[in-house]
Parts: C-alpha cells; sequence; structure tokens
C-alpha cells in the first residue's frame, strides 16, 4: 500500500516549499499581527501585536480559553482571514501580496484543515468527502478515488469507504476528517479542537496520528483549550485577550 499521503510535500506555488527541519525560512511568520473586529462604534481587539515563528516539521500547541484569540490567529494563519496591522509570510512569501484567487489556491493545496466539528458532507460516502478536495484541483475522478481510497486505508478506515457519516462513529468522522485533510498532500496541519467532540480513546487516536504525520515531515499547529491535548505537542505558546504569554 503506497503511502505517499504521508510524504514530505511537494513545493508550493505560493511559499510553502518542503523544507528540511532547520531551514531558515519558518512556514509561519506573525510580526505585530493585529486584528480589530469593527461592530459599528464598537471596536475589539481580538489580536494585539502578535509575534510568532513555526518551522518546517514543527509540532505547535496553540493554547488559550475561549475569547482569547487563538481561533483568529488559525483563521490568519489558515489565510481564512487577513490581519488588520502587521505582517504575515507563509512560506517566506508575504500574504499581502496575495490575491484572494491565490489564498483560496493555498487554502486547498498547501494547507490541511480539521475541525472539531469535522465538516463532512452529510449523505455523502467517506471516499467522496475525502476525494472531494482533489475534485477543486482538476484531478482525474479515477486518481482521485485512489488518492482517497491510499488515505482512508491508511487511516484504518479501509471497509469504509462507502459509508456516510452519519453511519461512522465519531472517531471514525474524525479520521475521515484528517484524510480528506491529508489528501492534497499539505505541508501544514491546522487542527482546530481535532479532539474536542471525541471520547478520550478516539482523541488519543487522532493525537496519535497527528504524531506519526508530524514525524513523517508535515507541520503541524494544534489549536486547543485543553492544556492535557497541548502537552502532546513538541512546543506550546499562550495565548491570552490577544497577547502571546508565557
Amino acid at each position: 500500500m503506497s503511502e505517499t499521503v504521508f510524504a514530505p510535500p511537494e513545493p508550493s506555488p505560493f511559499g510553502l516549499p518542503a523544507q528540511p527541519a532547520g531551514s531558515a525560512v519558518p512556514v509561519i511568520e506573525l510580526r505585530g499581527v493585529t486584528r480589530i473586529y469593527s461592530t459599528g462604534r464598537l471596536e475589539v481587539a481580538a489580536l494585539r501585536g502578535v509575534d510568532l515563528d513555526v518551522w518546517p516539521g514543527d509540532f505547535l500547541a496553540i493554547v488559550g480559553p475561549s475569547g482569547s484569540g487563538k481561533s483568529t490567529m488559525m483563521n490568519i494563519i489558515g489565510c481564512l482571514d487577513r490581519p488588520t496591522a502587521g505582517s504575515y509570510r507563509l512560506g517566506g512569501t508575504p500574504v499581502e501580496q496575495l490575491s484572494d484567487d491565490d489564498l483560496a489556491r493555498v487554502r486547498g493545496r498547501a494547507i490541511g484543515f480539521v475541525f472539531q466539528s469535522f465538516n463532512l458532507l452529510p449523505r455523502t460516502s467517506a471516499l467522496e468527502n475525502v476525494a472531494t478536495p482533489l475534485l477543486y484541483q482538476g484531478v482525474s475522478r479515477k486518481e482521485r478515488h485512489a488518492r482517497a481510497q491510499a488515505a482512508l486505508e491508511r487511516l484504518g478506515l479501509g471497509d469504509r469507504l462507502e459509508h456516510e457519516p452519519s453511519e461512522l462513529s465519531g472517531g471514525q468522522q474524525q479520521r475521515v476528517a484528517i484524510a480528506r485533510a491529508l489528501v492534497t498532500e499539505p505541508a501544514l496541519i491546522l487542527a482546530d479542537e481535532p479532539t474536542g467532540n471525541l471520547d478520550s480513546t478516539s482523541g488519543a487516536d487522532v493525537i496519535k496520528i497527528l504524531h506519526e504525520l508530524n514525524a513523517a515531515g508535515t507541520t503541524i499547529v494544534l489549536i486547543t483549550h485543553d492544556l492535557d491535548v497541548a502537552e502532546h505537542a513538541r512546543r506550546q505558546v499562550h495565548v491570552r485577550d490577544g497577547l502571546l504569554v508565557q
């Protein structure tokens, strides 16, 4: 069985090259990043001057309580939002120089997302859920299915290819979501509370998978409020009131 889904990624055209650990160029470089949300006359600073480097092969946990700013950091890192001030370089590329179309390509090719709520398509098989990101890249149906099947089999779901989300346990649904994040062979995995809806056994399985991916060269950023989950990362940064704190 091919394991290419776990191989280090090919260079991205938008600044996420497959560099060895210790490279001089961070995958993620935030400098003075501020994000202010305005609602009428009220302005709320979700992030206030954040500096952060994440290096190729890193496994970082961003830790903080609800409302701390950690989800805003994830949205900026994942190119789902742009900072109000400051700079963000992704693999050395200034994100502010990328068009919205370029950012969409980065999200589709270079970043894999894993969410607490799984975000699987209902009434759609596990195989088709995992294959869907490749559809937007113009990959042929035969190759989409082959790569999706390989990812699901690697995650122990080879006998669940045709099962819909409602026919899977929570732990199995999260495995499908991880397979979907991996099928594009991204350089970076963003996992937002990936164990939040799982029992302890399924949660431990997800953490084990993230460790395996990281050992194979994928950079992992884990967003969590759970200190026990954060302990599984190689290093941690803590967010409170929009600031990084010790």
